[in-house]
């Protein structure tokens, strides 16, 4: 077995960005981790990591020996799961990468009670906007909003976004309420600049059957759906966010939706991994967990 757990030991590394890193996930020292890497590296003939005081990074040849160690390692994990039958409670770390405000506010109470019911159970959870590569960064799963552009990578739909105008009651009173969208014109409103690429995100509205796209007048522009929602709440705007992150303000009052009836089609939330044939037992937990997630939260 020494020789797979050099390939552990490389893949944890490469998960991880750090020797370090991956020291403390293994149990080991980094220097004992760093050595049986050059190891491996010995072996093969090939540099598998770019290394710096700091981190690692991986070469094109630790890239394709890095994606065939994973689908190796998770069949020995399910190869483990199988032979322990139903005695085997599910263990491991469970890594995920998924927007913020859907993160903190949708996953993270469910990702909690997972844990609670399994406590041999980690999470990695990782929260940022831009999409990550699963391969590339050692990802379970990652959650997606919209189009599936990656046709290499499996889907599940998990739930669903949907958009929503909403204001402050002292902004509609001040402003007045609009009642069509022709009456956005007159309005202020808070929009939100996407990071990854600095522009102002459109809104999205319908007028019938007719998708409508439109750049409203902006008053305030944020870049985080929280200082979004803030400003909102001070009267600077209408807001066009999505639905769970206002769910709370909406019910008790402290913002108003306007336009209910020019809503968009609500947009798909899923669950992607990057192979279908190998899923460790850890992430099918998941992957139910998941399932029908906007049911049982009332959507």
């Amino acid at each position: 077995m020494s020789g797979l757990q050099q390939f552990l030991a490389f893949a944890q590394t490469a998960r991880c960005g750090s020797f370090a890193a991956a020291a403390r996930d293994l149990g080991q020292a980094p220097s004992t981790l760093a050595k049986s890497v050059a190891r491996l590296e010995a072996q093969l003939g090939v540099k598998l990591f770019h290394r710096t005081t700091r981190q690692v990074s991986l070469t094109p040849d630790g890239e394709r020996l890095f994606r065939r160690c994973e689908r190796v390692l998770a069949e020995v994990e399910d190869l483990q799961a199988e032979a322990a039958g139903t005695r085997a409670a599910p263990s491991g770390t469970i890594r995920i990468d998924a927007p913020i405000a859907y993160g903190r506010r949708i996953l993270m109470p469910l990702l909690a009670q997972l844990l609670h019911r399994h406590p041999q159970l980690q999470l990695d959870l990782r929260l940022q906007d831009a999409y990550a590569d699963l391969v590339r960064d050692g990802l379970d799963l990652a959650i997606r909003v919209g189009a599936l552009q990656d046709s290499r990578l499996v889907a599940r739909r998990i739930d669903w976004q949907q958009l929503v105008v909403v204001a402050s009651p002292a902004y509609l009173q001040a402003r007045g309420t609009p009642q069509r969208i022709e009456d956005l014109s007159a309005h202020a409103a808070v929009v939100f600049r996407m990071p990854s690429s600095g522009r102002l995100r459109p809104w999205q509205l319908r007028d019938g059957r007719r998708a409508v796209e439109l750049h409203p007048a902006q008053r305030v522009q944020v870049n985080h759906g929280d200082g979004m929602v803030a400003a909102a709440l001070q009267g600077l705007g209408l807001m066009q966010i999505p639905d769970y992150m206002v769910a709370d303000e909406v019910a008790c009052g402290a913002l108003l939706e306007v336009l209910a009836a020019q809503r968009p089609a609500p947009m798909p939330i899923s669950a992607v991994l990057p192979s279908a044939r190998l899923v460790p037992p850890r992430v099918r937990l998941l992957l139910d967990t998941l399932q029908g997630l906007r049911e049982r939260r009332g959507g």
